[in-house]
């Protein structure tokens, strides 16, 4: 007689886990923890403040942020804005925010060029360069930063000639005492470009970067630049060496090597230290005020001396940097992983 056909037994359902309410719990008593030690920082917090404002209340000594609507009284003598000393205290900030920034990616842009250039140098096989490209990095990063800006500062403003007599790259290019000249485009009547002129005692027309700005600007691209390229020559340096000799059997030329195969994969070496010496460099932007670049810090400065409201100009200055450096690690990390190497 056959045997009835076996029936599979059914699987038993899966047996929802209950969350441990019980102090037993690790996991629970993490949150706790947490929640305690929060609410600790909370209650710090709010007793520094009220004990600053309490003291500052007794010595007479006014707080808040309403003097931002008050006029500044005190000329920028360099702003991409349109800017006079009878606007408000929070146009200054601005026109000293839009300098940061402007000195900021300017020098990031030609930090990255120079100390890649100088990165890849350190593996030319001709001696001379490679010194040189060694040489240049111990020199600048081992030199203090703020040395470097007066250093730039004094060069462009002590042994450069006076604006009538400038030194001149073709009609294009004009240097002097008062800063670098150079051609802009212009709208009117159609587009054309305003070409520099040396008048009888300045460059007249085109546009100009002040001595202050070209001190700081240098300063930054020098001296970030040293650091970027030793993080370009260890992320070369990480790429296994048969790479090369794979691309070198296949025919490919040392720059196509290197454009092609090298540097892409050092990238996944290079970008998240580059994004440190980027935010360095937006902060090292403070020093400015040693050569009297009126960016943000310096505005502050002035504003807290005039106003006395040191609190509120220093939390100023720590919210613009500290949105600043997120903004950019935000973008780097991005990048970061755009880059990754995908593996099948």
């Amino acid at each position: 007689m056959a045997e009835p056909p076996l029936i599979p037994a059914r699987a038993a359902p899966p047996r929802t886990r209950k969350a441990d309410l019980s102090w037993r719990s690790p996991a629970l008593r993490g949150w706790i923890y947490q929640a305690l030690l929060l609410l600790a920082l909370a209650f710090l917090g709010w007793l520094l403040l009220s004990n600053t404002l309490d003291n500052m209340r007794l010595r007479g000594i006014r707080s808040g942020f309403d003097f931002l609507r008050d006029p500044a009284g005190f000329d920028i003598g360099e702003s991409w804005l349109n800017y006079e000393s009878t606007q408000p205290y929070w146009r200054a900030f601005l026109v000293g925010l839009l300098n940061t920034l402007r000195v900021a990616l300017a020098g990031i842009v030609l930090a990255t060029l120079l100390g890649t250039l100088l990165g890849v140098g350190r593996f030319s096989r001709n001696p001379l360069l490679r010194g040189l490209c060694s040489a240049y990095v111990e020199c600048f990063r081992n030199i203090p930063l703020l040395l470097q800006l007066l250093m730039w500062y004094l060069l462009l403003t002590q042994y450069l000639p006076l604006p009538a007599e400038a030194l001149r790259l073709g009609d294009w290019l004009f240097l002097s005492k008062s800063g670098l000249s150079f051609p802009t485009p212009s709208w009117e009547g159609g587009l054309h470009w305003e070409m520099p002129q040396l008048g009888a005692f300045q460059v007249e027309g085109g546009g100009a970067l002040t001595p202050e700005f070209l001190a700081l600007l240098l300063g930054l691209v020098f001296y970030t630049s040293a650091f970027i390229a030793e993080i370009v020559r260890a992320g070369i340096a990480s790429v296994p060496r048969a790479q090369h000799e794979a691309a070198a059997s296949l025919g490919l030329s040392p720059w196509r090597t290197l454009r092609l195969v090298t540097l892409p994969q050092a990238m996944r070496v290079v970008i998240p230290p580059m994004t440190n010496q980027y935010l360095n460099l937006t902060k090292n932007s403070s020093l400015a005020v040693a050569v009297g670049y009126p960016e943000l810090v310096s505005i502050a400065n002035t504003s807290l001396n005039q106003t006395g409201r040191a609190v509120e100009c220093i939390t100023i200055i720590m919210a613009v940097y500290l949105c600043m450096s997120l903004a950019t690690a935000a973008l780097m990390n991005a990048f970061n992983a755009r880059m990754r190497l995908k593996e099948r």
